[in-house]
């Protein structure tokens, strides 16, 4: 599990922003009907960049559309989605006590595409729709959003927060490791160094095999920092924290053309 139910991304609201969100219920390549939060850009500060998030394990709940509304206020349409339309139905309400891993270990990355794929055109349907989609992941989401690069959705980049390298869901499919040949956009990838689900050599080896496959890519370990450090609760490492969300939006600066 990444964050707690009642956890808050580390990143202060900006007031006065004119930013809004609404829960949306999109419908997958197969016909499923999922769960997605979409935060409408700051008019003031719109920058022709969108993103979809794709949350830890838990799936979509309050911490995501947080999130979404926080690049939103920065400037960036932001849509997140749910994993568990076909298994657990569609709602964002699901309490602390949910048991999310039944329902992860029924995902698979196929179907995980094409959610993304109806996000993405969710966000190209916009007015003003965005010049530059990204994806960002978090634990499970993290290598979720990596291999979004391997499948050709027109993605000008993708990020993703301690994200393991190796392997997924169901147990045998490939992980993001195992794809960097078919990943066609940049890749930021966010890591703690004392995580201890993800050892830094497997980051290493990670970076090393982008390298390898020529995709432009950077990694950054924080050392000391654990698996989900992106808290409010963390407040150690706000530093961090701090660090990372400026990564994030220099990286989406940096890939969406500007008139």
């Amino acid at each position: 599990m990444c964050f707690d139910v009642d956890s808050q991304p580390p990143v202060e609201p900006v007031f006065g922003s004119d930013a809004r969100g609404e829960d949306l219920t999109l419908t997958s390549a197969d016909g499923t009907p999922l769960a997605a939060y979409l935060a409408h850009a700051d008019s003031a500060r719109a920058g022709g960049a969108g993103i979809v998030i794709l949350p830890d394990v838990r799936g979509l709940y309050q911490f995501y559309k947080d999130l979404a509304m926080r690049f939103a206020e920065a400037g960036v349409t932001a849509i997140a989605i749910d994993y568990f339309g076909r298994t657990a139905g569609v709602t964002t309400a699901r309490s602390d006590t949910f048991d999310y891993m039944p329902h992860v270990q029924q995902t698979k990355g196929e179907q995980i595409r094409d959610d993304v794929a109806a996000a993405i055109q969710q966000l190209r349907s916009q007015p003003n729709a965005p010049a530059a989609i990204f994806t960002v992941g978090f634990c499970f989401g993290g290598g979720n959003s990596f291999n979004q690069a391997a499948n050709r959705q027109g993605l000008a980049g993708v990020i993703g927060f301690y994200g393991r390298p190796m392997g997924g869901f169901p147990p045998g499919a490939k992980g993001p490791i195992d794809r960097v040949g078919e990943f066609t956009c940049p890749v930021l990838g966010l890591f703690g160094g004392a995580d201890q689900g993800i050892p830094t050599e497997q980051v290493h080896q990670f970076d090393a095999a982008l390298t390898q496959a020529g995709v432009e890519h950077e990694i950054i370990i924080y050392p000391g920092a654990p698996h989900s450090f992106f808290d409010r609760k963390y407040e150690e490492f706000a530093k961090e924290s701090a660090d990372s969300w400026q990564r994030m939006l220099a990286f989406i600066q940096a890939h969406t053309p500007h008139p």
